[in-house]
């Protein structure tokens, strides 16, 4: 009798559990916010690295041989086209000049006095060759004493900013020596040299024939300066080329933009970072950070929503990043619902309660930082 009873309350215990167990409540599937996704167009860039670079550089060097008598300008100062720089002792010139003058002007007589007499058939017209022949190398002799004795005062070539003297007053200079006298570098405008890389070069022209990337002109494209020390220049400058050469030793390509320099704050030499407006993506698909994934390739993913509330995995192919979001290149389209939201509770094939959200505006444009 006791066994009976034992198995009798074993049963009634059996089945109140199995009744509590199928009165547990369902969990609701887990909530997520997702946003939509929209083509849109991007401004894409790409930052590199690069250094100033001389508008205009002349080297300031003697045309005639002599003693520097005086120094006419500032070392370090800014100098215009034709200003006086050096003055060469002109006395030996000055008279080398005067003495070609008396020469010219006793020809100039002669000359006239024969073509007089040869007009009234009073000497034989050699004599009269002779007489104008003479003249005219006179009249040269004088153009080159004059020339020489204007270069006794060496004045600038170029406008701009003039570096140190390598002479002083006394020294001796000659005619097309080595050693510059001093050196001025136009700064205002400045170029700035850029190198990217061949690879980067052949992909922008591929996705531009492919239709990818529209282009407003390269001459005009827009570049910006970031400083050494982290601060932005200013002012923006232009790409005036790039260059049709590739150096064999760096296999990068050469691109030069100008800047406007008015304050003289971009020095030569300086090193610089040139962020540089490559194109525009007119069907741009933009997706917040949050939402990209990794596999364990290492590939992007992300988790998008079907329409039976579903969630699903999808590899991505991602660009650079645009104003805290990554471009997608493949795996997404107009339309998807990719969660942003919620992540951490959801794997792929779950059921989930998607609740909409803004996206974040995207001002910036798309930079690809060098190498990349």
């Amino acid at each position: 009798m006791h066994r009976q009873w034992t198995i009798v309350i074993g049963a009634a215990l059996a089945l109140c559990a199995c009744g509590r167990q199928q009165q547990q409540p369902k969990f609701p599937p887990p909530a997520v916010g997702f946003v939509t996704i929209h083509e849109q167009p991007v401004p894409l860039t790409v930052e590199l690295p690069g250094r100033t670079d001389p508008y205009a550089v002349s080297e300031v060097r003697p045309q005639v041989s002599g003693i520097i008598l005086r120094r006419l300008f500032t070392e370090g100062s800014m100098v215009k086209a034709g200003q006086p720089l050096y003055q060469i002792d002109p006395a030996p010139y000055r008279a080398a000049y005067d003495n070609a003058a008396a020469n010219l002007a006793s020809a100039k007589l002669k000359a006239e006095r024969y073509a007089a007499l040869l007009a009234q058939n009073a000497i034989a017209a050699q004599d009269n060759d002779t007489a104008q022949a003479a003249y005219k190398q006179a009249l040269a002799a004088t153009e080159a004493a004059k020339i020489n004795l204007d270069y006794t005062r060496i004045t600038a070539p170029i406008s701009g900013r003039i570096g140190a003297s390598s002479v002083t007053q006394g020294a001796l200079v000659t005619a097309g020596q080595t050693q510059a006298l001093a050196t001025i570098s136009t700064l205002d405008p400045i170029y700035v040299d850029i190198d990217q890389s061949s690879s980067d070069v052949l992909a922008l022209k591929r996705a531009v024939q492919a239709g990818q990337i529209e282009q407003g002109g390269g001459v005009t494209a827009k570049v910006t300066l970031t400083l050494d020390d982290g601060t932005a220049y200013a002012r923006p400058g232009k790409l005036q080329f790039t260059d049709v050469m590739v150096n064999q030793a760096t296999s990068t390509v050469q691109l030069r933009a100008l800047f406007p320099n008015p304050d003289g704050l971009l020095l030569p030499g300086l090193y610089v970072r040139a962020t540089i407006v490559e194109g525009v993506n007119p069907h741009g698909i933009l997706v917040p950070q949050q939402a990209i994934g990794r596999d364990a390739k290492g590939d992007a993913t992300a988790l998008v929503v079907d329409e039976k509330n579903f969630t699903r995995l999808r590899l991505l192919k991602t660009g650079r990043v645009v104003g805290g979001q990554w471009q997608v290149l493949d795996g997404l389209k107009p339309g998807d619902k990719v969660v942003i939201e919620g992540l951490s509770k959801v794997m792929p094939d779950m059921p989930v309660q998607p609740q909409e959200m803004t996206a974040p505006s995207s001002t910036a444009s798309g930079t690809k930082p060098a190498g990349q």
